[in-house]
C-alpha cells in the first residue's frame, strides 16, 4: 500500500480548502505574531502550545469581524424578515477549522503556521468543544446556523452559555464515570460579551389585577448578559449572530435588607441567582421536571423576547428611539422557532408582553403571537414530553400560569363548538392534564400558540398526525408539515474528510459544497475504476488515520483492514446497542465454533453517553466492555473481531470516527428515533447503513436505492401489530438457539466472571419487559450481518454500493432544511448571493 499523504502535503494539494497565496500567508504571520504579542503578552521562548492556538484564533477571528459587522449594518439597512431560532441546547463541537473552511483561508493558515515552525494539527487539538447540547437535538441547532448563514438568512440563535455542557466521559473498570466540562477554562476566544444589552428576568412574585391592567409584583430579578458568538457562512461573506445568555446576579441582590452580619451571606448568596446558566441538564429523550430546568427555560425565552421585540422596534441601523410602534406588524417581519417544547414559554411570555405591558387586547396579541411562533417535535416517546406540575408555575410564573389557563380557556371552547358533547376530546386536547397532580402539556401549548408545526422525517410527521397528536391534526391539518433534517456538507464533508471531498470535487467540481443535490453526478463515475479506486483508497486512508488515532489514546491495536463497524449516538434502550451486543455475543460464538472458517474480520466500536441517572444506559455501557474484555483477549478469536467501546464520543470525536467509518448502525425499533442524522452523516462519508425502516433510514434508502442500504426488521405496522397482540420475548429465546446461547452466557457470568449475577437486571428487562423489542428483530439482524460481511469480501462491490449512497445524499443537506423552513413556515426567501467583503469598496 502507498504511503498515504501527510496531512500538510494533501492540504496543500488541496483546491476546496481555498488558495495560498503570499500576500495572505504574510499577513497571517504578521498578525499571528502581533497577537502573541499583544494580545497573549508573550514571546517565543515563554509562548506555549496553548499561546499559539489562541494566536491563531485571534489571527482567524480578525477575519470574521469586518464581515460580521458589515452583515449586521447590511441586514438593518435592507430591513428583512428576521428568524430567531430558539434552542436550550446548541452543540458547536469546535470552532477555529469550521471557520478557516467557510472563510476560504484553511490553506493559508496552513501554510502560515508551517512556515512558523508549528503542526496546525496540534494547535487545532487544544481547542475545547463547545459541547453546549446532548446529541441530536443540539447538534441539529448548530448545522441549522452554519446553513442559515450560508443561505443569506437574517438569522439568530439564542440559548444558554452554560458554564458546564455536556459532562466528559470517562471509563474506569468499564463502568462510566462523569466529570465535569470546564470549558471555558482558559477562555473562550470566539465570544464576545455584550453587557450593554443586559437584560432583566422575572421569577416568582404575585400578580395583582388593578383597572390600569394586570401587574406582576414583588419578583425576584436575574439579570441576563449576552455571550455573542459569530456564525460565518460558506464564503459568502454574511456572518450572522448566536447569542448565549449568562445569568449574573444584580448588584442589590439580597442586599436592599441586609444588617450588619447579613452582608458577606448576601454577596455568597448571588451564586444562587447566577445558577441558572451554570449546567446543562444532561438528558437526551427524557423528561426530568426540577424547578432548576424551568427556570432556564424562563431565562431563555424572557431575555430573548426583549431583544427581539427592541430589534423589531429599532430596526434602523445606529437608531436607538424606536421608529415601529405597531406590533401588529411583528409576524411580518419576525418568526420564532421553537426547538423541541423546551423555548415553550415563548407563547405566553410573548403574550404577557403583548397584553400586560403594550396593552394590545387579547384577540390581536393572540393573533401575533400564533402567526410568529413554529414549532418542532423530536420525539414521540412519552417519557420525553415535557410535562410541568402546576405548582411548581404557581410558584415560578404565577403570571405566566393565568395566561396559559385562558389560552386554555379559549382552546377548549373552540373544540367544543367544532365538537359538541365529545368531553373525552375535550380531556384529551386540553393543555392541562388533570390527575392526582395536575400538569400542564408543553406541547399542547406549542400546538396552539404556532401557526405551524413538524416532525423532522416523513415517517416521524405522519406518526405524529396519526398517534400522539391525531387530535390536534383532526382540528387543524393545515398547521402539520414534515421538515426532514439534514447535516451541514461543510463540517460533514469539506472539513472532517478533505481526501473524499477533493476526490468528489475532482470528477464533479466544487460547487456541490452549496448545492448538495449536484452529488448525483456521481452516478456517471459508479462504474468508472480510477473513481472506485480513489473513494476505496480515502477511506483506507481514513482507517488508518483513526488507528493510529485510537493506538495513541486507547492503547488498543486493531486491524485497519477489518471491516470498521460502528455504532455512536446517546446510549438508550430504544437505540438498541443491545441488539448490537447480542450479534457481537453471536459472532464471536460462531468465531469460537468454527475457528478455521474465513470470516469477515470486524472491529465493532460503540461510543455515546449515558445519562448520569439512567441506571439501564449505564448497563449497556458496562455489558459493552465487558464483552470487549472477554472477546479481544481470546487467542482462539485473534484479530478476527475487537470490540471498542469509544470514550467521551463528542462532535470532535465524531469527526474522526465517521470518515473511517465501513459500516453504520442505525438500528432503533421502528417508529421510536424521530429522524437521526448521524445515519446521514456515515452516508455521505462512504459507510454503508444497516438500518431499520425507522427516521430518515426511509429516505436514505429512497434516495440511494433500497438494494444499496442493508434494511431489517419490523416495519412501523409490524410494531404497532405486535403491540395489540402481545410482544412475548421468551417465545423467541426458547426458539432461536443462537440467541439462547448469547442471553445465557449473559446471566450465567461468561462476561462477568468475578460477578455472574452482574447484568441479572437487563437479562430481566430483555426478557420480560422490553418496550422496544430486541429480540423480535435479533433474527433478521443476524441474517442481515451475514449478507454485509458477503458483501464486504467484494471491495469492488462494497465501493459501488458505497458510490450510490454518497450520490444520493443530496437532500440530507441542512441547507435544503432550511430553504424548506424558510419557504413554508418562515415566509422568507433563501439566496446564494455574495455580500460585498469588508476590503470592498460599497
Amino acid at each position: 500500500m502507498a504511503k498515504p499523504l501527510t496531512d500538510h502535503d494533501r492540504r496543500k494539494q488541496i483546491s476546496v480548502r481555498g488558495l495560498a497565496g503570499v500576500e495572505n500567508v504574510a499577513d497571517l504571520k504578521t498578525n499571528f505574531n502581533r497577537h502573541l504579542h499583544f494580545t497573549l503578552v508573550k514571546d517565543r521562548n515563554v509562548a506555549t502550545k496553548r499561546d499559539y492556538y489562541f494566536a491563531l484564533a485571534n489571527t482567524v477571528r480578525d477575519h470574521l469581524v469586518g464581515r460580521w459587522i458589515r452583515t449586521q449594518q447590511h441586514y438593518y439597512d435592507k430591513d428583512p424578515k428576521r428568524v430567531y431560532y430558539l434552542s436550550l441546547e446548541f452543540y458547536m463541537g469546535r470552532t477555529l477549522q469550521n471557520t478557516m473552511v467557510n472563510l476560504g483561508l484553511e490553506n493559508a493558515c496552513d501554510e502560515a503556521t508551517y512556515q512558523l515552525g508549528l503542526d496546525m494539527e496540534e494547535l487545532q487539538d487544544i481547542e475545547e468543544d463547545a459541547g453546549l447540547g446532548n446529541g441530536g437535538l443540539g447538534r441539529l441547532a448548530a448545522c441549522f446556523l452554519d446553513s442559515m448563514a450560508s443561505l443569506g438568512l437574517a438569522a439568530y440563535g439564542y440559548g444558554i452559555r452554560y458554564e458546564f455542557g455536556i459532562f466528559n466521559q470517562k471509563i474506569v473498570n468499564g463502568w462510566q464515570v462523569e466529570e465535569a466540562d470546564d470549558w471555558l477554562r482558559y477562555g473562550n476566544p470566539w465570544e464576545k460579551a455584550r453587557p450593554e444589552y443586559m437584560r432583566p428576568v422575572q421569577f416568582y412574585g404575585r400578580v395583582e389585577h388593578t383597572p390600569e391592567g394586570v401587574k406582576w409584583v414583588d419578583t425576584q430579578v436575574v439579570l441576563a448578559l449576552p455571550y455573542d458568538t459569530p456564525v460565518p457562512g460558506y464564503r459568502n461573506n454574511i456572518v450572522n449572530t448566536m447569542r448565549l445568555w449568562s445569568a449574573k446576579a444584580p448588584c442589590e441582590f439580597n442586599l436592599k435588607d441586609f444588617n450588619v452580619g447579613g452582608y458577606i451571606q448576601a454577596v455568597l448568596d448571588r451564586n444562587l441567582a447566577e445558577n441558572i446558566s451554570r449546567v446543562l441538564y444532561p438528558n437526551d429523550n427524557f423528561f426530568e421536571g426540577k424547578e432548576l430546568r424551568l427556570k432556564q427555560e424562563y431565562f431563555v425565552v424572557a431575555a430573548t423576547l426583549q431583544d427581539i421585540i427592541r430589534r423589531f422596534k429599532a430596526s434602523k441601523f445606529g437608531s436607538t428611539e424606536f421608529v415601529r410602534l405597531d406590533l401588529s406588524k411583528m409576524p411580518d417581519k419576525v418568526a420564532i422557532q421553537l426547538n423541541d417544547t423546551h423555548p415553550a414559554l415563548a407563547i405566553p411570555e410573548l403574550m404577557r408582553i403583548l397584553v400586560d405591558i403594550e396593552k394590545l387586547d387579547w384577540e390581536k396579541a393572540w393573533d401575533i403571537v400564533t402567526r410568529t411562533c413554529a414549532y418542532t417535535n423530536h420525539t414521540v416517546l412519552p417519557e420525553a414530553l415535557e410535562r410541568w406540575p402546576v405548582d411548581l408555575f404557581q410558584n415560578l410564573l404565577p403570571r405566566h400560569l393565568e395566561i396559559i389557563y385562558e389560552i386554555n380557556r379559549r382552546h377548549l371552547e373552540r373544540v367544543s363548538k367544532l365538537y359538541p358533547g365529545d368531553h373525552d376530546r375535550m380531556r384529551r386536547m386540553s393543555l392541562i392534564e388533570e390527575g392526582n397532580m395536575k400538569k400542564i402539556n408543553m406541547a399542547h401549548l406549542c400546538i396552539v400558540g404556532s401557526h405551524a408545526v413538524n416532525g423532522v422525517a416523513r415517517i416521524h410527521s405522519e406518526i405524529i398526525k396519526n398517534t400522539v397528536f391525531k387530535d390536534f391534526y383532526d382540528m387543524d391539518p393545515q398547521k402539520f408539515q414534515n421538515k426532514t433534517n439534514g447535516i451541514t456538507p461543510r463540517r460533514w464533508l469539506v472539513m472532517c474528510n478533505p481526501g473524499l471531498a477533493e476526490v468528489i470535487a475532482e470528477r464533479i467540481g466544487e460547487d456541490y459544497i452549496r448545492d448538495l443535490d449536484q452529488l448525483k453526478k456521481l452516478l456517471d463515475f459508479v462504474d468508472d475504476d480510477t473513481f472506485i479506486r480513489d473513494v476505496a483508497k480515502i477511506k483506507q486512508e481514513n482507517k488508518l488515520k483513526f488507528a493510529a488515532h485510537l493506538e495513541e489514546h486507547y492503547k488498543v491495536k486493531i486491524n485497519p483492514s477489518s471491516m470498521f463497524d460502528v455504532q455512536v449516538k446517546r446510549i438508550h434502550e430504544y437505540k438498541r446497542q443491545l441488539l448490537n451486543c447480542l450479534h457481537i455475543i453471536t459472532f464471536y460464538n460462531r468465531i469460537k465454533n468454527e475457528p478455521n472458517k474465513s470470516w469477515t474480520p470486524r472491529t465493532i466500536m460503540i461510543g455515546g453517553k449515558a445519562a448520569p441517572g439512567y441506571h439501564t444506559a449505564k448497563m449497556i455501557i458496562k455489558l459493552i466492555t465487558s464483552i470487549g474484555d472477554i472477546v479481544n483477549n481470546d487467542p482462539v478469536v485473534g484479530d478476527r473481531l475487537k470490540v471498542i467501546f469509544l470514550e467521551n464520543y463528542r462532535v470532535t470525536l465524531a469527526e474522526k470516527v465517521i470518515p473511517a467509518a465501513d459500516l453504520s448502525e442505525q438500528i432503533s425499533t421502528a417508529g421510536t428515533e424521530a429522524s437521526g442524522t448521524g445515519n446521514m452523516k456515515f452516508m455521505l462519508n462512504g459507510a454503508l447503513t444497516i438500518g431499520t425502516m425507522d427516521g430518515a433510514n426511509v429516505e436514505m434508502a429512497e434516495e440511494a436505492g433500497e438494494e444499496n442500504l442493508f434494511i431489517f426488521g419490523m416495519r412501523v405496522e409490524d410494531v404497532e401489530a405486535m403491540d395489540k397482540k402481545g410482544y412475548d420475548a421468551v417465545s423467541y429465546y426458547n426458539r432461536i438457539p443462537e440467541l439462547k446461547q448469547a442471553m445465557d452466557q449473559i446471566s450465567a457470568g461468561f462476561f462477568s466472571p468475578g460477578q455472574p449475577d452482574l447484568f441479572k437486571d437487563l437479562v430481566n428487562m430483555l426478557m420480560h419487559h422490553d418496550r422496544f423489542k430486541v429480540f423480535a428483530d435479533y433474527e433478521d439482524y443476524i441474517k442481515c450481518q451475514e449478507k454485509v460481511s458477503a458483501l464486504y469480501k467484494n471491495p469492488k462491490e462494497w465501493t459501488k454500493k458505497v458510490i450510490h449512497n454518497i450520490a444520493g445524499c443530496g437532500k440530507f443537506s441542512s441547507d435544503r432544511t432550511i430553504s424548506q423552513y424558510a419557504r413554508e413556515i418562515w415566509g422568507m426567501e433563501p439566496s446564494l448571493e455574495k455580500i460585498a467583503a469588508p476590503d470592498d469598496p460599497r
